[in-house]
């Protein structure tokens, strides 16, 4: 409802939807922080996390760029749910752990914002990998899931402007660096 979303706003959840295990544990955790800082003097800060991807990622865990990922590995068709259109903001891993740190290292409770500046569209992203990998593999259109976000983008002024973070690595270079380390791997088997 609100883009690029800033740490101010508190989101656009349905609690009963399909997404709402995910979107309302992330807020729980939240609620959680904040009452143990403030109840209890507990140093906490709060540090919300847009779309990492990098090494290391679970071959399975249902994401685009791992899933994208496996497919193109596999030579099988990388699946875009809808058209396709539904941006992302990509920020490699090293980025974020960067962020995480100086975060770390401050005084400020949070929240705080860490994640890519650039938007990309999910068909993009699939493009990008298919040809970074070198597949064959075709794009298959799905259905796109219910509740699945349009737009997402952090608004990062309060991470620059507090911590002097940004993210370094340029999408291009992560998403080389992360075909790299999964080539290293054994064979991308479809599940």
């Amino acid at each position: 409802m609100v883009h690029p979303q800033p740490e101010m706003y508190w989101g656009n959840v349905n609690p009963v939807g399909p997404r709402s295990v995910y979107d309302e544990a992330k807020r729980f955790g939240e609620a959680l922080t904040a009452a143990y800082r403030d109840a209890k003097g507990v140093d906490a800060g709060i540090v919300r996390i847009f779309n990492t991807y990098g090494p290391r990622m679970r071959v399975h865990d249902g994401r685009a760029v791992p899933t994208f990922i496996r497919q193109a590995l596999a030579g099988d068709a990388l699946t875009v749910a809808g058209d396709g259109e539904q941006t992302r903001s990509l920020c490699y891993v090293d980025d974020l752990v960067r962020g995480v740190l100086a975060f770390a290292d401050g005084a400020h409770a949070g929240p705080v914002n860490l994640g890519g500046t650039e938007e990309l569209g999910v068909l993009r992203i699939a493009e990008d990998v298919i040809a970074t990998v070198g597949s064959a593999s075709s794009i298959d259109y799905i259905a796109r899931p219910v509740d699945d976000p349009q737009i997402r983008r952090p608004d990062t002024t309060l991470a620059r402007d507090l911590l002097g973070w940004r993210p370094m690595v340029p999408w291009r270079v992560g998403l080389e660096r992360t075909i790299a380390w999964w080539r290293t791997r054994e064979p991308v088997e479809p599940r």
